[in-house]
């Protein structure tokens, strides 16, 4: 197929999957569950109001939101989902006030008249009792007088009860983590909503708002039909169009690599601009965010078997989990992305052999400027989590609440304004080369447009406010995560590392140009409407569930044929001797290969169907995904892009093989090792237990405070050891290449 026919089906793919993301978006909007004005009683008693639920979303978001627990199954992993948590909870009490509303003890009761309490607990509570009418949720008397008793639950637990400090240790909840009891009441009524939404059916039909989600039969909240159909839908569809894929390939198949290729590097003798050199300073900063990133996961992991402290030391008084899990999470992007920024700002003036007026200026100005985003954020959490804001002040300096989007709207908008000034400096930098029109002006259009969509689309994430209702905010939210740190990072990473190759002389343009393409094609066909599978339980209509599963599948589609890029890659890199000086970067990218069929693809399947996510969701499945595919995928193939850079500002020297094998070797096994004796145990357990007693019991202190649990936990360690070893070492060998031990003899 020539370039112009698949240019043709990229825009065809774009514009009919934004436009279908984007109309079931307004669907989301026009059937979100109702944020009453009052909660009351059937006799008129107000429980809660809208700005209580407003503001208490708020407060739960300035003491760390989804990195203190989850909220609909979205967030951290030591503390419970409070959602299905308190629906149990709230179960348990609600059959104890109905039996005592007949003046019976429901635990001394026999079994037939238990049951009958039980269909009285469901009809209780699975009953929507919005009035449209005059905006308000009612709740009989019982039900109210268990949300009095929940409410003084978790305040003793948020703030300094003496008897809750097991299970805050348990939990990693520091003492007075809400020290106001206005705040604590907001953040019940919160709760109370947020719980509400899961157990109460839409109208006119027998599924919540979150498709029955969470799984606890005592309620009723098991899979729909819907769940099983469309995931065995998705399957079936993954099958298809894994055939469809392969014939392709071998019928289209060219050969991409290079008939003739070079005697000697091309790229050896390119003298590089002010403006590339200036890109070194970045990756001294990747090489400190790492070691901070990999420190604040090492403490991170420790509160899950100490929570309220580390060796002994009270690390939560000034440190507590949910500021180490929000610093971990966003310097692994603050990071990952730094070096792909470098990575474009250098390769644009290496392309067109142009540097531009003020180029270095610019780039030093966007270095200054993603110091102060990162510092300000990295301060502003902490300040937010320590209660030292104001609600408002929280949201637009501090800790916005959600998961891998935590840092405040004032630094969400300074970072968008760094990424349109790279944009800019990297669009002027390749205008020479896209007016020549040469054979490479596909590749550097493509190039060019995923740094457009870099720039771009992390601004979706400004389309949410501070009291926005939670099913809209999360729908804009993975517009960043997924389309941003997923979609076109990625895209914007496959041309790149293809430029690199043809550059070097060792692929054919034309047929890598092809394959590029081909490639961007079927990623975006499931990607970009894959977006729904995080959202198959965040409140959204059944719709988003079929397309979340139909597309999600396609996303491992092109992943069936990893193990044949992986393999090109392993032989372009014994093509020539030269070719050895890149030995490492070409590495990287067959270990990204490995981990993204791995961890995006393996790992990313096995908790993508609807069936699957409705009982795993948020659990420790997560994290072994999560990583695989954060560090593995993108984390791993920063650092190679980064030594790619690396090899081109120390052109005329070996390096030390020694020093970064052993960097790359220790950081792969390291987190294999981790994953897989530690996290995919826990997750597989917690999967079990949610399938047989519900996903409140698998998230709960009794069954994670288990000395198996405890076991597997602590046997991160020999992982994580050899991960941080590797780390350190990629820092060493980094500082050497200034200071020379990194460097052996000339080239």
């Amino acid at each position: 197929m020539t370039p112009k026919k698949l240019w043709i089906w990229l825009a065809v793919v774009m514009v009919a999957s934004f436009a279908v993301l984007i109309f079931y978006g307004t669907e989301i909007y026009r059937k979100i569950p109702p944020i009453p004005e009052k909660v009351v009683t059937t006799d008129g008693t107000v429980i809660a109001t809208e700005q209580d639920i407003k503001d208490g979303q708020n407060v739960w978001q300035s003491i760390g939101g989804q990195t203190v627990g989850s909220i609909w199954g979205h967030g951290a992993y030591i503390a419970p989902d409070w959602t299905a948590d308190y629906l149990h909870r709230e179960s348990v009490l609600l059959l104890d006030e109905l039996a005592k509303k007949d003046g019976k003890i429901y635990k001394d009761l026999p079994d037939d008249e238990q049951a009958k309490y039980q269909v009285l607990l469901k009809k209780e509570l699975r009953t929507n009792t919005f009035n449209e009418n005059s905006n308000e949720i009612v709740f009989s008397p019982e039900r109210a007088e268990v949300q009095k008793q929940l409410a003084q639950y978790y305040s003793k637990l948020f703030m300094n009860d003496a008897s809750m400090a097991k299970l805050r240790d348990q939990y990693a909840i520091p003492e007075n983590t809400i020290k106001d009891t206005g705040r604590m009441a907001q953040m019940n009524a919160f709760f109370a909503w947020s719980t509400w939404v899961c157990i109460t059916e839409r109208p006119g039909d027998d599924v919540t708002y979150t498709n029955n989600w969470p799984h606890d039969e005592s309620v009723g909240n098991v899979p729909p039909p819907s769940l099983h159909l469309w995931s065995g839908f998705s399957v079936l569809l993954l099958l298809g169009c894994v055939g469809l894929l392969v014939f392709s390939h071998a019928r289209n198949k060219e050969e991409e690599v290079s008939e003739i290729l070079p005697l000697e590097d091309p790229l050896r003798n390119m003298k590089p601009t002010p403006s590339m050199k200036a890109t070194l300073k970045y990756i001294w900063v990747v090489a400190l965010l790492i070691l901070v990133q990999m420190l604040a996961g090492v403490v991170t992991a420790h509160y899950g078997v100490e929570g309220s402290g580390f060796y002994g030391i009270p690390l939560d008084q000034f440190l507590p989990q949910s500021v180490s899990r929000s610093w971990h999470v966003q310097l692994a992007i603050f990071w990952i992305a730094t070096s792909w920024l470098a990575t474009g700002l250098y390769i644009a003036p290496a392309v067109s052999g142009h540097e531009p007026k003020y180029q270095k200026l610019g780039v030093n100005i966007l270095f200054g400027a993603l110091l102060i985003v990162v510092l300000g954020s990295l301060t502003g959490q902490w300040l937010g989590v320590m209660q030292k804001l104001g609600l408002v002040d929280n949201f637009l300096w501090g800790h916005q609440g959600y998961e891998y989007v935590e840092l405040g709207r004032v630094w969400q908008i300074l970072l968008l304004i760094g990424l349109i000034l790279w944009l800019v400096l990297m669009v002027r930098a390749l205008l020479p080369a896209l007016r020549r029109k040469d054979g490479d002006r596909h590749l550097l259009t493509l190039f060019t447009l995923s740094a457009v969509a870099i720039a771009l689309f992390y601004g979706a994430g400004l389309m949410y406010g501070r009291q926005t209702h939670m099913a809209i905010a999360e729908y804009w939210r993975w517009w960043v995560v997924h389309l941003w740190v997923e979609g076109f990072f990625e895209v914007f990473a496959t041309v790149v590392a293809a430029f690199l190759f043809t550059r070097l002389g060792l692929l054919r343009l034309k047929s890598a140009t092809n394959s590029v393409l081909f490639s961007t094609i079927i990623f975006l066909a499931g990607g970009i409407l894959g977006t729904f599978h995080h959202l198959y339980f965040s409140a959204t209509p059944t719709a988003v569930l079929a397309l979340g599963a139909t597309f999600s599948a396609l996303e491992i589609v092109p992943l069936v044929l990893i193990g044949y890029e992986a393999y090109q890659n392993y032989q372009l890199s014994k093509s020539t001797k030269w070719i050895q000086a890149y030995k490492w970067p070409i590495y990287c990218f067959i270990a990204m290969c490995f981990w993204n069929f791995l961890g995006a693809g393996i790992f990313g399947f096995a908790i993508n169907p609807p069936i699957a996510l409705y009982y795993i969701q948020g659990l420790n499945t997560t994290a072994v995904h999560g990583h695989a595919a954060l560090f593995g995928v993108y984390g791993i193939l920063g650092i190679g892009l980064m030594l790619f850079v690396l090899r081109g500002l120390y052109p005329d020297r070996q390096w030390n093989d020694k020093l970064i094998g052993w960097a790359f070797w220790l950081t792969n096994i390291g987190l294999l090792v981790m994953i897989t004796i530690s996290l995919l145990p826990i997750g597989i357990m917690q999967s079990v237990a949610s399938i047989k007693e519900g996903y409140w019991y698998a998230r709960s202190a009794e069954f994670m405070q288990t000395d198996i649990m405890h076991f597997l936990r602590w046997m991160r360690v020999p992982g994580d050891i050899l991960l941080a070893a590797g780390e350190l070492l990629l820092v060493i060998f980094i500082i050497g290449l200034k200071l020379g031990w990194s460097l052996k003899e000339k080239r």
